[in-house]
């Protein structure tokens, strides 16, 4: 198992540890409650150095990073991150990422931890453009400051004036005396924050920093199972679950970051255009239960007369609203909105509605 810079970090405060994506990572410490409500409400940190860096440099970089991603990047400036997903050669979705615009004619790519190896051989199997192609994920750490007061925690740090980054766009410089810090507002929880890429030997400076930075806002560390709560609320995808080799862009909810504009000739995209134009036979849909229950991966939906018509892709009992809530793939004529539909939950349908994202509301 590999692990990350934190690792002892982790361990010192009595993180919870499990493998994940082949890495040793803490789920919970205090508890996925705890953290979880602290992240909505306060500040606290996760450790998401498993996640993959990829840069694509040089000439080509451009024409590369605009074939491989469904999103158009010939909107990007300097200095902005743009959700995306890698669209597959059969409909489905290799990855989901964020592309960060990085300097001229050089881009950060982030991927997921268990995806890491898939998206490298993917990319270098692409690269007919010979774009340069670097694998930067064992010598890049991350963390995620997330949460309403992540910036009065992380302003004491750095003269760089956070309230300047808007989201889904970055800066690059000092940070706890750390210099070519990547400062990103982007996350995956809703609650608001940056994420912090820095290069593994100042990671403890930072993290230290950090948390001493913190103290007085009662800033904790979260862990991977508070973290799937919190995008869950938001109703963000999460590969493996939600999207995967199989399930198409369109057919997620993915339109938005699927472009179709002339300069975005991107891989399989007629076939995707096709599906925009001519409709899909599922979709994923948003629903909250009714009744008592807590719906699971995996787990059936049925309709009103016990036929199936879906699968449960993700589930939880939501920390905010105190009741169960999750994602599924469901037949495209049970897909309205405040559709009634049923969750089987150990044999027992348990009456849910479709609802529309984000569960969740500041």
């Amino acid at each position: 198992m590999k692990i990350t810079q934190f690792n002892k970090k982790h361990k010192e405060l009595g993180g919870k540890m499990v493998e994940f994506a082949g890495f040793e990572m803490p789920v919970e410490y205090t508890g996925v409650n705890d953290e979880h409500i602290n992240v909505r409400e306060n500040v606290g940190v996760f450790d998401v150095s498993h996640m993959g860096e990829i840069w694509v440099k040089g000439h080509k970089a451009y024409e590369f990073v605009q074939k491989v991603t469904s999103n158009d990047i010939s909107v990007l400036n300097i200095g902005d991150a743009q959700y995306s997903c890698f669209p597959n050669d059969k409909g489905g979705i290799v990855d989901d990422l964020i592309v960060y615009y990085y300097e001229h004619e050089k881009y950060m790519l982030v991927v997921n931890a268990s995806n890491i190896e898939k998206d490298w051989n993917w990319l270098v199997s692409k690269n007919n453009e010979n774009a340069e192609l670097e694998n930067a994920s064992d010598s890049i750490s991350q963390i995620a400051v997330q949460g309403p007061n992540a910036t009065n925690v992380l302003q004491k740090l750095t003269e760089i004036n956070l309230s300047e980054i808007k989201f889904y766009t970055f800066k690059v410089g000092e940070l706890a005396d750390v210099k070519n810090v990547i400062i990103s507002a982007t996350g995956y929880t809703g609650a608001g924050g940056f994420e912090l890429y820095m290069y593994n030997n100042d990671a403890e400076k930072i993290w230290d920093a950090v948390f001493k930075a913190g103290k007085e806002f009662g800033i904790k560390p979260a862990g991977l199972a508070s973290r799937d709560t919190l995008r869950l609320e938001m109703g963000y995808c999460l590969y493996g679950n939600d999207i995967n080799d199989t399930s198409s862009p369109i057919e997620a909810g993915l339109g938005w970051i699927t472009k179709f504009t002339p300069q975005n000739n991107f891989i399989n995209r007629s076939a995707l255009e096709k599906q925009k134009t001519d409709g899909v036979t599922k979709k994923l849909v948003a629903f909250e239960l009714i009744e008592r229950g807590i719906p699971r991966h995996d787990y059936e939906i049925t309709d009103a007369e016990n036929n199936p018509i879906g699968i449960v892709t993700s589930g939880t009992m939501s920390p905010m609203l105190k009741k169960g809530i999750g994602m599924g793939y469901v037949n495209k004529s049970n897909c309205n909105i405040d559709n009634e539909i049923f969750i089987q939950i150990r044999n027992k349908p348990v009456k849910a509605k479709i609802v529309k994202l984000p569960f969740y509301k500041a």
